[in-house]
């Protein structure tokens, strides 16, 4: 199994910027992708951005060019990081931290608990 555990969310105003951080630990060899997701009130989850193991990144339209994804890697844990500029009021969210492994055969999505992103003046 992997846990994960997001961080990083509050309020910032229209054009700021907003750093989270998700961390993993446990069976880490079987992740392949970490990504973002983000559920606004009313609405369904959406993916947000996304890193593979080997370094490979894929961004939502809506945030290209003002989000960045990166990952980190030690023997214990990794560090799922995604800055946030230039943010915009629709870009308010609970933003999810997602782990997709593939394990003997078998794949499986873990998530974290989710950290609340408000953008707003």
């Amino acid at each position: 199994q992997v846990q994960l555990v997001d961080s990083g969310g509050g309020l910032v105003q229209p054009g700021g910027s907003l750093r989270l951080s998700c961390t993993a630990s446990g069976r880490l060899f079987s992740i392949y992708t970490m990504n973002w997701h983000r559920q606004a009130p009313g609405n369904q989850r959406e993916f947000v951005a996304g890193i593979t193991s080997g370094g490979d990144t894929k961004y939502a339209d809506s945030v290209k060019g003002r989000f960045t994804i990166s990952l980190s890697r030690d023997s214990a844990k990794n560090t799922l990081t995604l800055q946030m500029d230039n943010l915009k009021p629709e870009d308010t969210a609970v933003y999810y931290c997602n782990a997709f492994t593939q394990d003997l055969g078998a794949t499986a999505d873990y998530w974290g608990q989710g950290t609340q992103v408000t953008v707003s003046s």
